[in-house]
């Protein structure tokens, strides 16, 4: 089945004329010549862009989800393709209407007109995973209904296994493949991907961003309606706004690119340190802007999380990183156990200012994210640096971040920007403000473990005396081995004296 889906990549790949971007190198030309000899029918009249866009399109939801990753990164891809993969973040081929109808009878058990009071067929959206339609219900309310893809989950499940198969390849042939956990980055993506296929707990998703940012200026997110909510359906609050991909658009109706960029920073800053609960989809398509520059929050299928240790060991890296401290950057990833016990320090933190300080008080557009990237691998290369599957989705939101923000405000200084939140942040978790925290969410615990202080005291000491009684007779029955043993000794002499004067 394997060899299978490998085979129809490759095929595609050939069909839409895409060995046009890996075998243009002068030293395997005889292969694309001959690729060119088998495939000498294939119409290759489009742009590279649209036919990359069209493969994509045609292997399926892995490869659609990769283009949209790729899209947000202008400063590592010629404009051409940029602009052809950025519409696969909201315009991928629907499927027919008559299937997503049937979709809603078998969760429903009903026809569609019989549950809403409008139904639109035709989708107003359409994405890797399912797509959606607007609707009003019976009581008036305007709503979103996203439909999952049929027989999505076979195909996921197709490339996954080959995924798979090829982590294994990777861990085998490179010598470097053990170290990345291509397996274990593998399985994370496998468990977010499969959490996509569950409308119910992409619901949950959304309804918990929604009570963390519950009267927030900064994020809206849509309510969700549960009562029309199954595996294969969501229904949420039809939220209205501009997609913010269309620049322009929001120029025209005033909106402040600048602050939005920032509040954008903000927004991600927020998620990762205070809650511990991020969106990690966030491309353009998945992001609406209100007329009064508020963002508006779509997409719940992939959500990341992260527990106070990575929390932390996030802001100090961070701050540090503000601050210019490489040696304190160098000291965390030694603690943290991300580089080998016995590295020396100071080493590792030339490595580290040598990538980061060039990019320091420079703006997004100035700075060459790809080789900042590229040499902050090969320095983890260099010292054995272990990665860290959990942090996976988050680099992936980090990357769509920067591409969005370097979309809205070129000048726009990530650092100066992100630096007083993760200062205050910090200074709630270490400072007085995070002692009063702790005492606070501590406080019922300690009531209930307050009264049973004199029973456990109790216990504890009559465990203290059975121990302290267990020890004597340790002692005891030491002294009386001991005893016996210098008895067996001088009887063994006397025997000895015996015998001899015999």
């Amino acid at each position: 089945m394997r060899i299978l889906r490998l085979a129809r990549i490759l095929y595609v790949s050939a069909r839409y004329g895409l060995d046009e971007f890996f075998l243009g190198h002068e030293r395997i030309k005889l292969i694309r010549w001959l690729v060119n000899l088998l495939f000498f029918w294939r119409p290759l009249r489009e742009p590279r862009a649209v036919r990359l866009r069209r493969a994509l399109e045609v292997l399926g939801p892995i490869f659609v989800k990769f283009g949209q990753v790729l899209s947000t990164r202008r400063d590592m891809l010629p404009n051409d393709i940029a602009d052809e993969l950025a519409k696969l973040q909201d315009q991928v081929r629907p499927f027919p209407s008559k299937q997503a109808l049937a979709v809603l009878r078998r969760a429903y058990g009903r026809e569609a007109h019989e549950v809403f009071a409008e139904f639109g067929p035709e989708p107003v959206a359409s994405a890797s995973i399912a797509q959606v339609h607007k609707a009003r219900l019976k009581t008036g309310e305007a709503v979103a209904v996203k439909v999952l893809r049929p027989n999505i989950r076979k195909t996921i499940e197709s490339d996954l296994a080959l995924l798979f198969t090829l982590a294994g390849l990777l861990e085998t042939l490179w010598s470097d493949g053990k170290r990345l956990k291509p397996k274990e980055v593998v399985a994370e993506f496998a468990k977010h991907l499969d959490d996509e296929l569950d409308m119910v707990r992409e619901a949950a998703n959304c309804s918990q961003l929604r009570r963390n940012f519950e009267g927030s200026p900064l994020l809206a997110v849509p309510e969700v309606h549960w009562d029309y909510c199954t595996a294969e359906v969501m229904t949420m609050t039809w939220m209205d706004g501009t997609p913010i991909s269309r620049i322009d658009e929001l120029r025209r109706r005033g909106i402040d690119h600048k602050k939005l960029a920032r509040a954008g920073v903000e927004i991600f800053f927020t998620q990762v340190f205070r809650d511990g609960y991020f969106h990690a989809d966030m491309h353009p398509g998945n992001i609406l802007v209100t007329d009064a520059g508020q963002y508006v929050a779509l997409d719940f299928g992939i959500m990341g999380t992260l527990n106070d240790i990575d929390k932390n060991y996030l802001a100090r890296n961070f701050l540090a990183f503000f601050q210019r401290d490489y040696k304190k950057v160098a000291q965390t990833h030694l603690d943290s156990g991300w580089i080998a016990a016995d590295t020396r320090i100071d080493e590792f933190e030339t490595a580290i200012r040598a990538v980061c300080e060039p990019v320091f008080n420079r703006p997004l557009k100035e700075i060459a994210f790809g080789k900042v990237l590229l040499r902050l691998f090969q320095t983890s290369r260099r010292f054995g640096m272990v990665i860290q599957p959990q942090l996976v989705m988050l680099q992936k939101t980090l990357l769509n971040i920067e591409g969005l923000g370097r979309q809205l405000d070129p000048e726009l200084d990530l650092w100066t920007t992100a630096k007083p939140f993760l200062e205050r942040w910090m200074s709630e978790q270490i400072g007085w403000r995070g002692w009063l925290r702790t005492v606070k969410e501590e406080a019922p615990y300690w009531a209930s473990l307050i009264p049973q202080l004199p029973r456990l005291a109790h216990h504890a000491l009559n465990e203290n005396r059975l121990a302290t009684l267990e020890s004597g007779l340790d002692r005891l029955l030491i002294e009386h081995r001991r005893r016996n043993l210098w008895l067996a000794v001088i009887a063994a002499l006397l025997a000895i004296l015996i015998l001899l004067k015999l």
